[in-house]
């Protein structure tokens, strides 16, 4: 007998992300690397997420996903 699994709709189901998106918000961001907002939060106001200011607004270029993903990516120097 198959087994039939129902799927229940969430946000990041119903909208796959827009790729003329050029500046992100923080809680896209951390949609996208499938983290929490909070820790993405943290890792754009240390520096290691690229980030900018428009107006008030604090904004994470695309670019700058794939930018942290390879510093992730890199074995560490040795000292």
């Amino acid at each position: 007998m198959s087994e039939v699994v129902a799927l229940h709709p969430s946000p990041d189901n119903l909208t796959a992300p827009d790729p003329t998106l050029v500046l992100l918000t923080v809680e896209e961001t951390a949609r996208r690397l499938r983290i929490g907002r909070t820790t993405c939060f943290r890792l754009v106001i240390s520096g290691d997420i690229e980030s900018v200011t428009v107006g008030r607004l604090r904004r994470v270029p695309v670019d700058a996903i794939s930018a942290f993903v390879a510093k992730l990516r890199r074995p560490p120097m040795a000292a």
